[in-house]
């Protein structure tokens, strides 16, 4: 999500700025259950009733009611905005790690930055999980005609879909499972919403960040590439409408010495000891 300590909080501090209020249904918060033991506590549906991207939602990672109640906006989202969390690379690509992240951020959001409940609506592991991120959003992306209010991206809450991945992807991409993963639920949200492949945008479009890493944000064009096809196009993606606005000031422009001086945002006692490559 963030680079130094200090820039990790101002940067997301500054999304509860963009929530503002605005026309919708308020859903009550729903109730967090025991974390399932299966890979999956909910799976999307087509309109056209066909399977999609397995999703654990928020009472399969033992989630927390939300604070207040959660915003569902009527219409669909106009795009998709991939993050990177900026936590360790961690090769612990299990279920429950999966499961801790998600509960560790969900924390992290509501207790250090105030927020009703997780900021984005999707969290992608390392190990290829995908998880429901903000209460109502699987259940939303089933609909296919509501989206929930979120917290990921300044200016783009009530109109975007925001997707974490899990690692720090400023030096080296991610794994290809959760790339795979990535690419199959923006089809699926794309599949979902009407959503054009060609807009799939990182973070550093709208916010002055360099998420979600030079790494990943490199791969979009090819992320968009892959999606179309998972649409069943054949035609090439358009360029995107937006253009990066530009890195924060204090961002370092040695990746070698950043990628050095990079820990693991989540407060320790959130997520345990992590193994790094």
């Amino acid at each position: 999500m963030t680079s130094t300590p200090s820039f990790r909080l101002s940067r997301r501090a500054l999304v509860s700025a963009a929530i503002a209020l605005g026309a919708g249904t308020v859903l009550p918060t729903a109730a967090a259950g025991r974390a399932r033991a299966a890979t999956g506590g909910g799976a999307v549906r087509g309109r056209d009733g066909s399977s999609g991207t397995g999703i654990i939602d928020c009472a399969g990672w033992g989630a927390r009611e939300a604070s207040e109640s959660v915003v569902l906006l009527a219409g669909r989202p106009e795009r998709i905005i991939v993050h990177h969390t900026a936590t360790a690379n961690v090769t612990d690509y299990s279920l429950d790690r999966a499961h801790e992240l998600a509960r560790a951020i969900q924390t992290y959001h509501m207790d250090l930055q105030g927020w009703i409940d997780t900021g984005q609506h999707f969290t992608v592991s390392r190990g290829a999980f995908v998880l429901e991120g903000r209460h109502h959003s699987l259940a939303a992306l089933n609909a296919g005609d509501r989206l929930v209010r979120a917290a990921h991206c300044v200016g783009q809450n009530s109109v975007a879909i925001g997707i974490e991945n899990e690692g720090t992807y400023m030096t080296e991409q991610p794994p290809e499972a959760q790339y795979t993963a990535l690419a199959d639920l923006c089809a699926q949200i794309c599949r979902q919403y009407g959503v054009p492949a060609s807009e799939i945008y990182g973070h550093r479009d709208f916010n002055s960040t360099a998420c979600p890493g030079d790494m990943l944000y490199a791969m979009l064009p090819k992320l968009r590439e892959d999606v179309a096809g998972r649409l069943g196009s054949t035609e090439p993606v358009p360029l995107p409408r937006r253009r990066p606005v530009g890195l924060p000031r204090d961002w370092s422009a040695d990746p070698v010495a950043l990628a050095d001086s990079l820990v693991e945002y989540l407060p320790e006692d959130l997520l345990g000891t992590v193994r790094v490559r």
